[in-house]
């Protein structure tokens, strides 16, 4: 019996030696548990940071870095060049308005000195007519009275709009202000004098609106004893030119 006991003692223990190592198998499935939940955790951050599976390359970067210096380059170049054709045409629209302010002064002040020019005419008439009158009577003293408050009248006007007249005896001849229509020897004026006043002439606004009609002095003339002098030189010229002639005739 004690045999058979032994036997069966050796069995199981021969049973437990053939069984699978449990150890073994756990260790195993840990390591197998662990390898999963890192690959999982790799996915979760790949998941969550996306950015660095598409992640530029540096020589990409630097491309598009220099072809955005380029492009500011060229946008500075141009805001440059319609800033220089803005102040080119700011320029010319004040050089345009100037100008042309310019022309309608011009032409109104054409207009304003043909048109004061047609009346000096009526100026020079009343004051002929004043040299000329010499009223005796009542009646005739009283039109005369009024003519002057006309003529007084019109003067005024004319000095309002800026018509001023000239005044040139004894004053130097000046092409720009007179215009010489006599000229005559004078002992008491020197040369290019003016002697005497033919028609008034005026400015308007310190332009000339009419030029003066005047006299001019020549200068002093000749003294007698010169003139007797000349007379003497012309006739010894001529005797001279007889003489010659009768002796070519022998």
């Amino acid at each position: 019996m004690n045999e058979e006991a032994s036997t069966s003692i050796q069995e199981d223990q021969n049973d437990v030696s053939n069984a699978p190592d449990l150890d073994h198998g756990v260790e195993t499935l840990g390591d197998q548990g662990e390898t999963s939940q890192d690959s999982q955790l790799e996915d979760v951050l790949k998941e969550e940071s996306p950015g660095d599976s598409t992640d530029v390359p540096a020589s990409d970067s630097s491309a598009s870095s220099l072809d955005n210096e380029a492009r500011l380059e060229q946008l500075e170049r141009e805001h440059e060049t319609l800033r220089s054709q803005y102040m080119r045409i700011a320029a010319d629209f004040d050089n345009f308005r100037k100008r042309q302010s310019r022309d309608q002064d011009d032409l109104r002040l054409q207009l304003q000195c043909n048109t004061l020019s047609n009346i000096l005419p009526v100026v020079d008439n009343f004051e002929r007519a004043r040299q000329q009158l010499n009223p005796e009577g009542e009646e005739a003293q009283a039109l005369h009275k009024n003519y002057q408050g006309l003529y007084k009248q019109l003067v005024e006007v004319l000095k309002q709009l800026g018509v001023a007249p000239m005044r040139v005896v004894g004053q130097a001849f000046d092409p720009s202000l007179h215009e010489a229509v006599l000229r005559e020897p004078s002992q008491e004026f020197l040369e290019d004098i003016v002697l005497e006043e033919l028609q008034r002439g005026y400015h308007l606004n310190g332009r000339v609106l009419r030029h003066a009609l005047v006299k001019v002095s020549m200068g002093p003339g000749p003294s007698e004893s010169a003139q007797e002098k000349i007379m003497e030189d012309s006739k010894e010229i001529e005797n001279a030119n007889n003489s010659d002639s009768s002796n070519n005739a022998d």
